[in-house]
């Protein structure tokens, strides 16, 4: 688990995302389910860099089925953040990834959490292994 003064330092892959006017919600400030967003972004556009996700053509997905995220400080328009992105638990078909979320250029996270995927056959919905070329793209993280 990420706690609320970890450093940046305990992240191999970071991506920025810049908040976008339509993030804040009525309070001016980021809304809770925009961080999700930004995990799953973070996640699958790392894999795609990486040459080992093409969402349209794939037989073998990725499927979230556990994730959760702390909120330590507000983020808001137009904050950049600087998602850094780690694996704290690679599976036979799963992996879990820690996420910390790094307002500007501030040296704790303001949010952190984790996010799990099950690896499945596209056209049966059953879990499988992670293939070799996926776990070694994940092992490095």
């Amino acid at each position: 688990m990420i706690l609320r003064n970890a450093g940046r330092e305990q992240f191999r892959h970071f991506m920025t995302i810049p908040t976008r006017w339509i993030d804040n919600d009525q309070y001016g400030h980021v809304n809770n389910v925009v961080y999700y967003s930004y995990f799953d972004t973070a996640v699958n556009q790392f894999l795609i860099e990486q040459g080992v996700l093409d969402i349209h053509n794939d037989q073998l997905v990725g499927y979230v089925v556990d994730s959760a995220c702390a909120y330590f400080s507000q983020l808001s328009f137009p904050d950049l953040l600087h998602v850094g992105l780690r694996v704290s638990k690679l599976g036979n078909s799963s992996v879990r990834y820690e996420i910390g979320i790094y307002r500007n250029d501030e040296p704790v996270p303001a949010a952190a959490g984790h996010f799990v995927h099950v690896y499945v056959d596209r056209s049966t919905n059953k879990p499988v292994t992670i293939p070799d070329n996926v776990r070694a793209v994940l092992a490095k993280l």
